[in-house]
């Protein structure tokens, strides 16, 4: 039902609010997954004597999306959610129409890395908003419940964006975006009240914006989330950048890339609604442990398992798909939470700290997914070598917080 002012006043319901968030975070993996059946003709187009350089539109993008969080997040403090995530996602549109005209690869890499930059603005008022609401394991329970709907976009995402390649050209990709991004602007604009008031929101001006970067920045507790964050993405990036290569030219699958690419994540869907309904009785920092270390069991049991048999078609496929499921719900038992343990103390700074939260993990994660990717070997041996290593940190740097019960 269509609010009854303008702009709204009455808050969403929590249903909707959840979806509304999933939604906004969505904008991201949408913009990263769906271009993934695209590659091949985009190198063809634009670079056919060196193919590989069109990975680089994952990366632009993602860069994109880091850095632009750290200028929407003060933005957003000072000028309130709605108007610096509208300001985004025009950004965003605007981006996707230059890259829809791009002739030359350089070209269509700046316009991705500013549709990132345009993706950031409702990725940190999304998070941001969602601190103004909640607080604690409550927050972390609607960010786990947001999670459970969200993975369902990286799920179709590849279907979506090879349905729209085979049909249309891989310029029309950018249309899709476009469409997308004002379809959720004006369910946002219709529907979700301001949620930081005039009297709480801080002057834009670069001394206050260095103070609550300080403020972020000498936290303990945050520095310590930021670090498992950035390792808990840092798997998820190098599985992304490695999966094509790894279902197409190690397990033989071919044009059902995006299909095995759906099972996988569409199964561990499941783990955010379990989260939310586990992290109210067992708490956040005992969930994220305990998914880590069992993620470090496992994939170091899928890596000896595939050194000592050297699986070979459908065992190696479903062998392959079982872990990939594991990664994936293991990881929607922590995210929310560590989310929620990062941002946690520094709610009068929501804005500044989602940006922080964000940015400094997605940019310093491609540091762990690019050798992962370039280390690429015929087999899946440097991708589970790298989230056994990550699991394994991010277990060890949480035992920094020991004293945490939340």
């Amino acid at each position: 039902m269509i609010a009854r002012s303008f702009p709204p006043v009455q808050p969403l319901r929590l249903g909707e609010y959840v979806l509304l968030v999933a939604a906004l975070f969505s904008m991201v993996a949408f913009s990263i997954d769906s271009i993934l059946p695209a590659l091949p003709e985009i190198a063809s187009t634009l670079v056919p004597e060196n193919v590989n350089r069109a990975q680089l539109l994952i990366s632009a993008f993602v860069i994109g999306a880091g850095a632009g969080q750290l200028f929407f997040g003060p933005l957003s403090d000072a000028l309130g959610r709605r108007f610096s995530l509208s300001m985004g996602m025009l950004l965003y549109m605007l981006a996707a129409f230059a890259a829809l005209w791009a002739q030359t690869l350089e070209t269509l890499l700046f316009w991705r890395f500013i549709q990132g930059l345009g993706a950031a603005g409702p990725r940190a008022c999304g998070m941001a908003m969602t601190r103004d609401l909640y607080q604690g394991r409550e927050m972390a329970r609607v960010n786990s419940m947001a999670f459970g709907f969200f993975v369902f976009v990286p799920a179709v995402a590849p279907m979506i964006g090879q349905g729209i390649v085979l049909a249309f050209g891989w310029r029309q990709m950018f249309t899709a975006y476009i469409l997308l991004a004002l379809v959720i602007l004006i369910w946002f604009l219709l529907r979700q009240p301001e949620t930081l008031p005039p009297e709480r929101r801080r002057a834009l001006s670069l001394r206050p914006i260095l103070a609550a970067f300080k403020v972020v920045l000498s936290t303990r507790v945050t520095l310590i989330y930021m670090g498992v964050i950035t390792l808990a993405f840092g798997q998820l990036m190098s599985f992304i950048s490695s999966a094509q290569q790894i279902y197409v030219d190690v397990l033989g699958v071919g044009t059902r890339f995006p299909l095995y690419f759906a099972l996988v994540t569409v199964f561990s869907a499941a783990a955010g609604f379990l989260n939310a309904k586990l992290v109210m009785r067992l708490g956040m920092r005992r969930l994220a442990v305990t998914g880590f270390a069992v993620q470090t069991v496992l994939a170091a049991v899928t890596l000896l398992a595939w050194w000592v048999f050297a699986p070979q078609g459908a065992w190696a496929l479903w062998l392959f798909c079982g872990w990939a499921t594991t990664l994936f719900f293991l990881n929607g038992l922590s995210f929310g939470n560590l989310n929620a343990l990062a941002i946690q103390p520094l709610g009068h700074v929501a804005g500044t700290a989602s940006a922080v939260i964000g940015a400094v993990p997605t940019i310093a994660a491609i540091a762990i997914a690019a050798p992962v990717g370039l280390a690429f070997n015929d087999t899946p041996f440097p991708l589970l070598i790298g989230v056994t290593i990550c699991s394994a940190l991010a277990v060890a740097l949480m035992q920094l917080d020991r004293g945490n019960t939340d």
